[in-house]
């Protein structure tokens, strides 16, 4: 038998948690799975435990979007945990982590945070992060925006939560959607810290492979 392409294999096991602290990942129901897909896929190649969670949501946009099922992003993490479980380990201020991003996030995601709801295991954790002042990343991708969207970013915001928009770098003069989605993982990954080669900074010298 063949061994299965590199990509496909699991990187670690997923038995347990890994005891260093995890970059939360919740995907949920707003358009952008590829983007989600990318960050994975790029952290997998990093020492950053991953801990990630997908909404029912979530789950449409990624079959939708990329043909693929929570289980097929397994690979590319340390734990998963279902959306469900507001017992998780990551539902507590006592877990340690390096922060989170909800990636996509949906409207209703964004009106929860907002609000203060904790109803789902993304929601709870977004608010743990925000109450622990640990960076939280939210990253909608809609088009026009009502007044209602916008206060609910201003709410988020003023709590100490990034709004990372979905927004082509336009100056970059990107020529293919990998290549936005590309920029839009490793403007994540900025947020975090986390070095990376998905795109060349503004009259950089160094341009991404």
């Amino acid at each position: 038998m063949n061994p299965p392409p590199p990509e496909q294999a699991p990187r670690k096991t997923m038995s347990t948690p890994s005891p260093d602290r995890p970059l939360v990942v919740g995907v949920t129901g707003g358009s952008g799975g590829p983007i989600a897909l990318k960050l994975l896929k790029t952290l997998s190649e990093t020492d950053v435990p991953v801990a990630l969670v997908v909404s029912d949501g979530g789950a449409t946009v990624l079959r939708e979007e990329c043909g693929l099922y929570p289980r097929d992003l397994e690979q590319y993490v340390d734990v998963t945990y279902d959306d469900g479980d507001s017992a998780a380990r990551i539902a507590s201020g006592s877990t340690r982590s390096r922060g989170m991003v909800i990636v996509p996030c949906s409207g209703n995601t964004l009106a929860k945070v907002a609000l203060g709801f904790a109803d789902t295991l993304i929601t709870r954790a977004a608010q743990v992060h925000l109450k622990e002042r640990r960076t939280l990343v939210l990253v909608p991708r809609e088009t026009p925006l009502s007044t209602i969207v916008l206060g609910n970013m201003t709410r988020v915001a003023e709590a100490g939560a990034v709004v990372l928009m979905a927004s082509p770098p336009y100056y970059l003069k990107v020529e293919t959607v990998d290549g936005l989605v590309s920029y839009l993982a490793g403007k994540i990954l900025d947020q975090f810290e986390i070095p990376h080669r998905l795109y060349r900074g503004w009259k950089s010298d160094e341009a991404a492979p």
